[in-house]
C-alpha cells in the first residue's frame, strides 16, 4: 500500500478533488432520495441475480475502462459479503494500459480475437442497500480469465 506521505502534492490534490466530486454526487442524489445503484438500475425492467447492469456493461472508448453492476444470490451474498446488496466490477482493456504492459505467459492463456479483447479486473466495489460502498475486493485470475 502506498504511504500518503510518499505522494506528490499534485497527486494528493487530485485525489482530494476526486473525493469532493463523489461527495457532491451523493449530496445531489440524496436530495431526491436516490443513490448511485438506484440510478443505474432505474431503467432496468427487472433485476435478476447474475445479470449485468446496465445491459452490455459500460465501456469508455477513450480510456478503455469498463464496468458493470450485479448481485449474487441472496444467500451467497449475505454469507460471503455481509451487508452487500450487489457490487461493481471494474476493468481495463489493453488499449488503455501502459504500452509496456504485456500479458503474463501462462500455459492456459488463450489469445482473444482483436487487440483489445483481453481485460484486467481492477477492483470490485461492494455496495450496501443504501447505495454506499462498503468494501473493496479483487478476484482470482480464473474468475475473469485475465493474464495481466
Amino acid at each position: 500500500m502506498t504511504n500518503p506521505s510518499d505522494l506528490s502534492v499534485e497527486r494528493l490534490q487530485a485525489m482530494s478533488e476526486a473525493g469532493k466530486r463523489v461527495l457532491e454526487c451523493y449530496r445531489v442524489l440524496q436530495k431526491t432520495n436516490h443513490n448511485v445503484v438506484g440510478e443505474l438500475l432505474d431503467t432496468a425492467e427487472d433485476f435478476s441475480e447474475w445479470d449485468h447492469y446496465p445491459d452490455g456493461d459500460v465501456y469508455d472508448h477513450e480510456t478503455h475502462a469498463q464496468y458493470y453492476y450485479h448481485a449474487h444470490p441472496t444467500g451467497d451474498r449475505t454469507e460471503k459479503f455481509g451487508e452487500e446488496n450487489g457490487h461493481f466490477h471494474t476493468f481495463l482493456r489493453p488499449r488503455g494500459m501502459p504500452k509496456k504492459t504485456k500479458p503474463v505467459s501462462l500455459p492456459d492463456y488463450e489469445e482473444p480475437e482483436g487487440d483489445n479483447g483481453d481485460l484486467t479486473h481492477f477492483v470490485g466495489i461492494s455496495m450496501n442497500a443504501a447505495g454506499y460502498p462498503v468494501r473493496l475486493f479483487t478476484t482470482n485470475r480464473w474468475v475473469t480469465g485475465e493474464a495481466w
